[in-house]
């Protein structure tokens, strides 16, 4: 199975502040759980933020260079300016048959709080894994699930068109979970 992640994350309610300016068609905001929400970024939503089309390395990542999409320094102003109004984080992520990477960065107000991060061993603790540690930082807290990635609710989907399909349908970040308990009564 595959998994694919490139989403900017933060408080639901400071996401929706800036996506209402937004071409709706291209800023979708998901909401996950614990009052956070997600953007999943696409070519088309870069475009709309910047003004111009995304680049990407064309490489693999690796710790000089964390992410496939290149964070333009336009890219990194909107979401530095979104952080005045508190903490924004960009996640990549991507596997394939077991191997792949996660990294992340988070902003706090206007600068680069923390990272960027990027694993590809997955060696240490969970919560020292780039996204755990990103949402972290973002204010998620642990609760009963393996781990941050889990709790916020980042596995109710698999790649990006999956996160705007979720997003467009407006559902919420406990669907699946009220599904099967109603099939359960």
């Amino acid at each position: 199975m595959s998994y694919e992640l490139r989403a900017v994350v933060a408080e639901a309610d400071l996401l929706r502040q800036h996506v209402t300016e937004l071409d709706l068609d291209y800023a979708v905001l998901v909401t996950l759980r614990q009052q956070m929400g997600l953007l999943p970024v696409t070519v088309e939503l870069v475009e709309e933020l910047t003004g111009r089309l995304p680049e990407f390395t064309g490489t693999d990542p690796s710790p000089a260079e964390p992410f496939q999409l290149v964070l333009s320094p336009a890219l990194t102003s909107v979401l530095a300016g979104w952080s005045r109004h508190g903490p924004v984080g960009y996640l990549e992520a991507e596997f394939f048959g077991g191997c792949g990477y996660q990294s992340a960065v988070t902003w706090q107000a206007g600068a680069v709080g923390w990272g960027p991060r990027f694993d590809d061993e997955f060696r240490g603790p969970r919560h020292e894994w780039p996204i755990n540690a990103a949402l972290a930082r973002l204010g998620v807290a642990p609760g009963d699930r393996v781990d941050l990635f889990a709790e916020v609710g980042l596995d109710l989907r698999r790649d990006i068109a999956g996160w705007l399909a979720h997003g467009r349908r407006g559902l919420p970040p406990d669907y699946f979970d009220d599904l099967v308990d109603e099939h359960e009564r």
